[in-house]
């Protein structure tokens, strides 16, 4: 994930001055941006919600792609959002300014990068679509979730390392989710930045305790996903999360957390059993 700044701004599209505040509750939502379509999802009620981006139903990609079934998508271009009348925009910042229209309430999310930036993000979500009871409910489920999770790591190191080498650093959702359980970054180890390719030499030679790689990569599909499977890497534990459960923030998060909390603790009992019949 890039890392970015929170920057969730109330936007006229045209950028040329403060967009008009949206309605207490508005009707009829678009979506141009997939993070903000599990926000809506999770907050909004499904007849507010115009449209939302053509990949909240790929599952490959959306943590919510089930919900989104029975909701419209649009197709994204500036024709395709006047078409729908929208009162309410959400998208990110840097597209809202490129969208040709005047007189719609909008709000820009930028890229969520720690659990804060969550929380402030369902926020404002709540209580741009009328709803921010159901925002301060969500964040107490997630708070709730969260401060029940254990700390399996124990000062593991792990690397999210991802198709064509790409290693996930500091300052990003991924570090922080590690790091919650109990686990040092590779990237942080190393001096890596948040984004680095790191070949399969390299990755050998640090030879963390776990490598953290999408559910996506279990099988061959091209030579980004066969690096994944090389020799060298052969004995490195593996931990597996959906792409989708990381590429944005939101509830997706405590779902990531509880999956790699009961895998690493999965791996510490089955260590241990190991041992003691060794003995």
């Amino acid at each position: 994930m890039r890392p970015a700044p929170l920057l969730p701004l109330l936007l006229l599209l045209t950028g040329a001055a403060a967009a008009p505040p949206p309605p207490s509750r508005p009707t009829r939502i678009v979506s141009l941006n997939l993070c903000a379509d599990q926000y809506l999802l999770a907050l909004a009620d499904r007849s507010q919600i115009a449209a939302l981006t053509r990949l909240a139903r790929d599952p490959e990609m959306s943590a919510a792609a089930v919900a989104a079934r029975a909701v419209p998508v649009g197709k994204g271009g500036a024709e395709d959002v006047l078409m729908l009348r929208p009162d309410l925009v959400i998208a990110a910042p840097y597209r809202l300014a490129t969208l040709p229209v005047r007189g719609v309430a909008t709000l820009g999310l930028a890229e969520a990068n720690s659990y804060a930036d969550i929380v402030a993000q369902i926020r404002l979500v709540a209580a741009a679509v009328g709803h921010p009871a159901r925002g301060e409910a969500l964040i107490a489920r997630m708070n709730r979730d969260l401060a029940a999770l254990p700390r399996p790591g124990r000062g593991a190191v792990a690397a999210y390392y991802q198709r064509r080498g790409f290693l996930t650093g500091t300052g990003t959702l991924v570090d922080e989710l590690l790091r919650r359980l109990g686990l040092r970054n590779l990237a942080a180890v190393l001096g890596k930045p948040p984004l680095a390719r790191v070949g399969l030499e390299e990755m050998a030679l640090a030879r963390p305790d776990y490598l953290v790689v999408e559910t996506a990569s279990d099988h061959v599909a091209d030579q980004g996903t066969e690096m994944l499977h090389h020799p060298l890497l052969a004995g490195i534990a593996r931990l597996r999360l959906p792409q989708a459960w990381t590429v944005c923030g939101g509830p997706a998060y405590v779902r990531a957390a509880r999956s790699l909390a009961a895998q690493l603790q999965a791996k510490s009992s089955r260590s241990t059993r190991a041992k003691l019949l060794r003995r």
